[in-house]
């Protein structure tokens, strides 16, 4: 008895095929559906912060963001309830509930670095060298040195 392998299928064919995968694939593009209609009903600033995460049995499952997002969310939640119920795919919605999940990855700040220059640098030490007060002279002498220190790259 020899193993004779399967005639080769184009990869996309397969995963749309495969019952267990064809059952995922069509619970993602329910839940895509599910998403446009949800961000339909949420004003702009809010749609990057709400996600669908469930709905099943007449109850929703959004995920939050951050806690801020969710409580604007939990005043407008009877409003929203009443809007989603005119599209057929909720026409049997119950409730909704709100998760707060932050994203697993932090986004960078998007924070300036500024640069000092020399000159600028001269005028802080100069201003230090007058000052009494030895925290203040020692703040500002920390601040002129920024200067004379290469930046590094920012990512």
């Amino acid at each position: 008895m020899s193993f004779r392998p399967l005639p080769a299928r184009a990869p996309a064919v397969l995963l749309r095929e495969a019952k267990p995968l064809k059952a995922l694939f069509s619970e993602a593009a329910r839940l895509t559906r599910l998403q446009a209609l949800l961000e339909t009903q949420l004003e702009a600033a809010a749609r990057e912060h709400c996600k669908v995460a469930s709905w099943q049995q007449g109850c929703l499952v959004l995920i939050i963001t951050d806690g801020h997002w969710a409580t604007r969310l939990r005043y407008q939640q009877k409003r929203l309830q009443r809007q989603l119920l005119s599209f057929e795919e909720f026409a049997n919605l119950t409730k909704i509930l709100f998760k707060v999940q932050p994203p697993s990855v932090q986004r960078r700040g998007t924070g300036r670095t500024l640069t000092l220059s020399s000159e600028a640098a001269e005028g802080i030490r100069a201003s230090a060298e007058h000052i009494s007060d030895p925290g203040l002279r020692g703040a500002l002498e920390r601040l002129a040195a920024h200067a004379d220190k290469p930046r590094a790259p920012a990512d």
